[in-house]
């Protein structure tokens, strides 16, 4: 008598994607690296001038503030990861190819960006404990390191800013997984980080804030659901 053939096993995708869930926690990435940026920003403005011809006095008068600051930089992007990975969850099927590579392209580049930003300004302090501080302060190098820094900041990374507030406001009026005026607060916002950073030297403080908002109301809907 011939044996009934065994069950057939699951695939194995649905077995994957049934045990790979987006915990509920990683809801607070976002103003984890709302709230690190802000730090981050605020420490290193208040520390280094916005001029990019400055004399470079923070190399010795505030080089703990500054290295703290520095320190926190991996802390943040990793952060800024999981923020992404969570938008993309609440997107899901949703998500449109087109706004999907602009909205996760500018995000990878506007990290990249800071990290390439902080590792300069690393190497310069590296520097400043080998070299006397006259000598390095008045050197090319420093120069042109202190300039690349400068453009980094006020033309890349605010521009990538903008491009990433606004992507993400399109996606989220379209899909709907945030509320309309958050999107609509985050075209304003990009417009000031797009046209207004060389008037406003902290026009990029917007982008955490916004961050910050999107995350809270992400954390309460997401702690609201069920199990």
């Amino acid at each position: 008598m011939k044996q009934a053939p065994p069950p057939a096993r699951p695939p194995a995708r649905d077995v994957t994607r049934a045990a790979l869930k987006t915990p509920k926690a990683a809801a607070i990435a976002g103003i984890v690296f709302s709230l690190l940026l802000l730090a981050i920003f605020g420490l290193l403005r208040s520390a280094v001038p916005a001029d990019p011809l400055e004399r470079g006095i923070w190399l010795t008068a505030d080089r703990g503030q500054v290295g703290l600051a520095l320190n926190l930089v991996p802390f943040a992007g990793i952060a800024f990861l999981w923020f992404i990975g969570v938008l993309r969850d609440r997107l899901g099927a949703q998500e449109d190819r087109f706004f999907a590579t602009i909205f996760f392209g500018s995000a990878l580049l506007l990290l990249a960006t800071i990290f390439v930003t902080a590792a300069m300004i690393g190497a310069l302090l590296l520097a400043s404990s080998v070299t006397p501080a006259d000598v390095l302060i008045n050197s090319p190098t420093f120069t042109f390191a202190r300039a690349t820094i400068y453009i980094l900041v006020s033309v890349y990374a605010h521009k990538l800013a903008g491009v990433f507030m606004f992507t993400t406001s399109t996606v989220v009026i379209f899909t709907r997984i945030a509320p309309r005026w958050i999107a609509l607060l985050g075209y304003v916002l990009a417009v000031i980080v797009l046209f207004g950073s060389y008037f406003i030297n902290w026009s990029f403080m917007v982008l955490p804030i916004w961050v910050l908002l999107m995350s809270i109301h992400i954390v309460m809907e997401t702690f609201r659901r069920p199990a």
